[in-house]
């Protein structure tokens, strides 16, 4: 059974991505995004768009819409200052066209849309339920672990350039793309990487596999799992 999941819902100019980084964390993410007058999409890698944390009481509360318990649902999220108000809410009476606001950004669902959004957050507040309530399972992922996604199962270190192992070696070099480069900002969850080619990444630490230094403006050794730089397009930012 997969524990990162992934799902996006496209219309022509919005589109929502729900994320669930792992089944042992108690709550999911929503990303909005926006086509760009360009014609491209906002990106997630570029922190563009808008993000909104669901914790499990509001996925309950989500879904008693989706099953038409319920013809709405409003709240408001605040984080750093900034308030967002957040609704779900039916076309009219017996519709089946789902309206979704979440600040500056509207999508209405369809009626498949609304269907696999239904199947899967139900499927998601079961899983997590069973795994993100237990005591013995402390959650090791963070707010900004969105970003990548994976919940490795082994850890490393390095000592200087070299990869000390605890499990395969091989495995975890075919895993990992090494990137030189300086921080440049940190936050409680990521840092802002500058490689040697000047570009910039944000990067969150759960997916930085070695060890390194917490000081800005010092070269620096990451050794960075592949799979994020892929799906976030910085594979491109660091040849």
């Amino acid at each position: 059974m997969a524990d990162f999941h992934s799902k996006g819902f496209f219309g022509q100019k919005t589109a929502l991505i729900l994320i669930s980084p792992s089944k042992t964390i108690p709550y999911i993410f929503i990303h909005c995004i926006k086509k760009k007058f360009n014609g491209t999409w906002e990106k997630l890698s570029f922190n563009e768009g808008k993000k909104i944390k669901f914790s499990l009481e509001e996925i309950v509360m989500i879904l008693k819409v989706l099953n038409k318990e319920k013809f709405n649902w409003e709240n408001t999220h605040s984080y750093n200052d900034v308030n967002t108000k957040i609704s779900f809410r039916w076309e009219y009476e017996n519709a089946n066209r789902l309206w979704i606001h979440i600040g500056n950004y509207m999508k209405a669902l369809d009626e498949a849309q609304i269907d696999i959004m239904k199947i899967l957050l139900t499927h998601l507040l079961n899983e997590k339920i069973i795994h993100a309530t237990s005591s013995s399972k402390p959650s090791i992922l963070g707010d900004a672990d969105y970003l990548e996604l994976r919940n490795f199962n082994f850890l490393f270190k390095t000592d200087a350039n070299a990869i000390t192992k605890t499990q395969n070696k091989d495995f975890i070099l075919s895993s990992t793309k090494k990137i030189e480069g300086s921080i440049k900002k940190i936050t409680e969850k990521a840092i802002l990487l500058e490689n040697n080619s000047g570009n910039k990444l944000w990067i969150p630490k759960s997916v930085i596999l070695s060890k390194y230094e917490l000081k800005q403006n010092i070269k620096q050794n990451f050794f960075i799992d592949k799979k994020f730089l892929e799906k976030n397009g910085y594979l491109e930012l660091i040849k």
